[in-house]
């Protein structure tokens, strides 16, 4: 009977938090509730973490270079494009980089921001393959905590952005991580081309401190919200969550820089989103 009065009162909530959702999302896919992406993300993880290595455990390792390299390059081409969208509605053409509140109109920039915001969501589920080919390729290693943790958290917590405040301040973080994915999935993409390509990744050793002056430029600007008079932004717990994320792995890359630089040990593998990747991604 409490279990009853409890989900009651949770679906009561549900219906009054999610009359103030967007309604321009309405029709885009996945986005009429939570639940479709709650079951593909808890799917990726039983997956990822035991239905997989269990299938492959008897199994000989996938080559796959030849599908790496065009989903490598795939993420190229869709990241380069998203970059030009977020510039082109919003943060080229009138974003202030500071108090940048949402725009709710259906204004073509304002619509073209919202297109862009759920394709960046939806970009997240393609991204899951990273960690599917781990599995196939029997790279175990690679599928640490913090690297599932990363693919599932960011398509899950973006539902919520798109869902209520697609666009403002609480895309810049999108945005960078765009260009940033350029310059990592052509590093993997060439990878996974093979040896003969190897000799054009000298910027490897670069990675690293893209990905440190990625966060830190996240959480700079995320941050400057606590120190303005006056910023109305409509959805101030978005703003804290990016933040928090900023924040950890901004310490997380700090922690690696320090003992791969001034303590002189060095990794051999780069590193994604705070979890090592092998070279032959």
């Amino acid at each position: 009977m409490a279990f009853s009065n409890l989900t009651s009162k949770a679906a009561l909530l549900y219906d009054e938090w999610i009359k103030s959702a967007d309604p321009r999302v309405e029709g885009f896919l996945l986005m009429s509730s939570p639940v479709p992406q709650t079951i593909i993300i808890g799917t990726y993880i039983y997956f990822v973490t035991s239905l997989g290595p269990k299938l492959m455990e008897n199994r000989k390792p996938f080559e796959l270079r030849q599908i790496m390299a065009f989903y490598n390059f795939g993420v190229v081409a869709l990241s380069v494009y998203m970059t030009y969208e977020f510039l082109m509605s919003g943060w080229a053409t009138g974003y202030s980089f500071r108090c940048d509140l949402v725009d709710y109109s259906r204004s073509p920039t304002a619509l073209r921001m919202v297109r862009t915001c759920w394709l960046y969501y939806f970009s997240k589920f393609i991204e899951l393959l990273d960690t599917i080919f781990f599995v196939l390729r029997k790279k175990d290693g690679q599928i640490t905590f913090l690297h599932v943790l990363h693919h599932s958290i960011m398509p899950w917590t973006w539902w919520f952005g798109v869902k209520f405040a697609a666009g403002g301040l609480g895309t810049f973080h999108a945005l960078l991580n765009c260009v940033v994915h350029i310059i990592m999935y052509s590093y993997y993409g060439l990878c996974s081309l093979g040896p003969a390509y190897y000799k054009y990744l000298w910027w490897k050793k670069h990675m690293t401190s893209i990905q440190l002056v990625q966060f830190l430029m996240v959480t700079i600007h995320i941050g400057q919200i606590y120190f303005m008079d006056d910023c109305p932004y409509q959805y101030p717990i978005f703003i804290f969550v990016i933040w928090l994320y900023g924040s950890m792995f901004l310490i997380l890359f700090l922690h690696f820089w320090y003992h791969a630089y001034t303590r002189g040990h060095r990794p051999p593998k780069t590193m994604k989103n705070g979890i090592s990747k092998s070279k032959d991604h």
